[in-house]
């Protein structure tokens, strides 16, 4: 159990922390809503696994080529393939049958993801840019999850247009990071591990995480003074704008200036002024919210 909750990789779960965004920023604070999106991220994690199973057995053999997937428990052979696959198959269907019972339109996001996923790995993630495209848009299903599951239980919310895009950048700017840490650490095996890095470049890649970086924080700051969030929302929120400036401006150095960049989950998890700094975003956001109500 414990090799497999490793391949199912738990720790990446804080991905799911998108799917709060409804919650919090739709100001539905009940008991009811926080369980209800607390059991959509959890599932939506499961939903995760399930990829993270498939694609790892799909991807076993270039894994290896990898210095750090080399030690997964599917590539290092510490968990076969036809039980990665059977976990991968009950987590499915547990989840979906589950969520289609009660919670339909969080299961067609859920589907929506499933779909896209298994698409990415078994043939468009060796499409050049389109790849971190799709990673991208995972994160915005995640999001879409937390307005789906309230509204399976009566709450009729949206997210803002600019909220989603700023999102979308921000993933964005984690996947092609991600590509260039691939492209630098691995050297000439960069390209036996993964097919399209023949087609990416350090240059082009710089330039679109520029891109990503300077559209994720102009698309927060946006949406934190337009006139939609500040009569449903807060005024105030464009107060929290320094806190995500300087969680893209630490990511950047944490790609440039440290050289990492390869697993964005466990940079979230060590790296501490990023910890910190999330944390009084969090903090700030509430007090915003919760001081200066809008409307």
């Amino acid at each position: 159990m414990k090799i497999l909750l490793e391949a199912m990789r738990v720790k990446a779960w804080t991905k799911s922390f998108f799917v709060f965004a409804a919650l919090i920023f739709g100001k539905v604070w009940s008991l009811r809503a926080l369980e209800e999106t607390t059991l959509a991220a959890l599932g939506f994690g499961l939903i995760a696994s399930t990829i993270y199973l498939v694609n790892d057995s799909v991807d076993r053999r270039k894994d290896r080529l990898h210095p750090e997937k080399r030690t997964r428990p599917i590539a290092s052979g510490r968990l076969s393939v036809r039980k990665a696959v059977i976990a991968a198959a009950v987590l499915a269907t547990g989840t979906l049958v589950t969520a289609w019972i009660f919670a339909p339109m969080l299961a067609l996001v859920y589907s929506v993801y499933l779909v896209k996923q298994l698409a990415y790995s078994f043939g468009l993630k060796n499409i050049v840019i389109l790849d971190c495209i799709l990673i991208a848009l995972g994160f915005v299903l995640r999001a879409l999850a937390g307005v789906a599951v309230l509204y399976d239980s009566g709450e009729l919310i949206t997210l803002s247009p600019w909220l989603v895009i700023c999102t979308f950048f921000l993933a964005s700017l984690l996947a092609f990071a991600k590509r260039r840490h691939e492209l630098i650490s691995m050297g000439s095996d960069a390209i036996e591990h993964r097919q399209n890095l023949k087609d990416y470049s350090v240059p082009l890649l710089d330039q679109v995480i520029g891109i990503s970086a300077a559209a994720s924080i102009l698309g927060y700051s946006i949406y934190t003074v337009s006139d939609r969030t500040a009569e449903f929302v807060s005024p105030y929120l464009w107060v929290t704008i320094p806190f995500v400036a300087y969680g893209v401006f630490r990511y950047l150095f944490i790609v440039y200036s440290m050289g990492l960049g390869g697993s964005p989950d466990k940079i979230l998890r060590k790296d501490t002024p990023l910890k910190v700094n999330i944390l009084l975003w969090v903090a700030t956001v509430v007090a915003v919210l919760t001081t200066n109500p809008a409307g």
